[in-house]
């Protein structure tokens, strides 16, 4: 029996077994195995031979975009609306069968979008070209999953799905647990909650089905067993998603307005440009990116996109000297900023001073 062959066995498994907590041990060890089969199906196997082709562009600009959905569902059309990049549009599928990158200018900053092929459901198994299209998202910043707004919560479900297969956790935190191996001790396990879905007896089971023995596991917030099992993999990347409704042109205003008020959803038409400036500000928004301006002593600062400085919300003093020179931060005897992080401007600062978006900063050297 193959790997797939053995996660599909367990998936079913789990599907027919009733959740209560006469079953939470037996449903725990199903998931730890799950994960484990999963895993070895992302490994590249030992006898590979020549590598095929793979979709992977080299990173560029300030942040990057992958754009994921079935095929036909609008994809390549967006590319072409948002970027000054042609991707081949058609009313069939698979057009896009290797992926394109484009570069969008907003705000200042250059955004990469990937144009990816189609996913069709069992990507994560590798069938069509799923596993490549998959590993590239992970490398992504932000998930755009492109939806067709007639059937959208179903390709919704099954996207998530695929990619939860993949490793690959959207809108959500990474969970507040420690976990370290160790060679000898035996398996320290501290709460500090409360813990109501993973007992400690749950947790040393599946421990014990990844060989573990010897850990220490501080556990900080109420967790459930996958997210246990998230955490002993090591290898789950946490992405902010916007999902893209589009074609709206073609349903009621009444399903337009549903879609509009769900979380992190966006209602679009790329075929008639409808709402795709909001879709950018959003894109903007989800993405953390922030504008920074320079000033030189006695001079006015120059409040343009071309002069200013991107950076992730949250930067401080210290990532912006880092931004222009690799040495300024060490040179740097203070900063005076003008702008909305400071209470009065301009407000001397340090290197710890949290940045805002379009504040401006004169860096004073020693």
């Amino acid at each position: 029996m193959g790997i797939a062959e053995k996660i599909a066995e367990i998936e079913f498994e789990i599907s027919r077994t009733q959740k209560n907590k006469a079953t939470e041990y037996h449903l725990g060890l199903l998931k730890a195995k799950l994960a484990k089969y999963r895993q070895q199906l992302l490994e590249p196997s030992a006898k590979a031979g020549v590598k095929g082709d793979g979709f992977d562009v080299m990173k560029s600009g300030d942040a990057r975009v992958a754009l994921i959905g079935f095929p036909s569902v609008g994809k390549s059309t967006i590319l072409s609306k948002l970027t000054k990049t042609h991707s081949e549009a058609a009313s069939y599928e698979f057009t896009t069968l290797t992926c394109i990158p484009g570069v969008i200018d907003y705000n200042g900053a250059n955004i990469q979008l990937l144009d990816l092929p189609g996913i069709i459901e069992g990507a994560a198994q590798g069938k069509g070209r799923g596993k490549q299209v998959i590993a590239v998202a992970r490398t992504a910043d932000l998930v755009m999953m492109m939806l067709d707004a007639l059937k959208g919560d179903i390709q919704k479900d099954l996207l998530t799905k695929e990619l939860e297969a993949m490793g690959i956790r959207l809108n959500t935190k990474k969970p507040d647990v420690y976990f370290k191996l160790k060679k000898t001790g035996g398996v320290k396990l501290t709460s500090m909650v409360p813990l109501t879905n993973v007992s400690e007896k749950l947790a040393q089971l599946i421990l014990h089905e990844y060989k573990i023995h010897n850990c220490e596991l501080v556990i900080r917030e109420d967790i459930t067993a996958d997210q246990l099992i998230d955490v002993i993999c090591g290898n789950r990347v946490y992405l902010p998603c916007i999902y893209v409704y589009n074609k709206v042109d073609q349903i009621t205003i009444e399903e337009v307005d549903r879609i509009a008020h769900l979380p992190n959803c966006i209602v679009t038409s790329c075929e008639m440009g409808l709402n795709l400036d909001y879709l950018l500000d959003v894109m903007w928004e989800y993405l953390g990116l922030i504008m920074i301006f320079t000033k030189k002593p006695g001079n006015k600062p120059e409040l343009d996109n071309e002069n200013g400085i991107i950076m992730r919300s949250g930067c401080k003093v210290q990532h912006v000297c880092h931004s222009i020179h690799r040495d300024l931060a060490d040179q740097c005897k203070y900063a005076l900023v003008w702008g909305t992080s400071v209470k009065f401007s301009p407000q001397r600062v340090g290197l710890q001073h949290v940045m805002h978006h379009e504040d401006v900063i004169q860096i004073v050297t020693k």
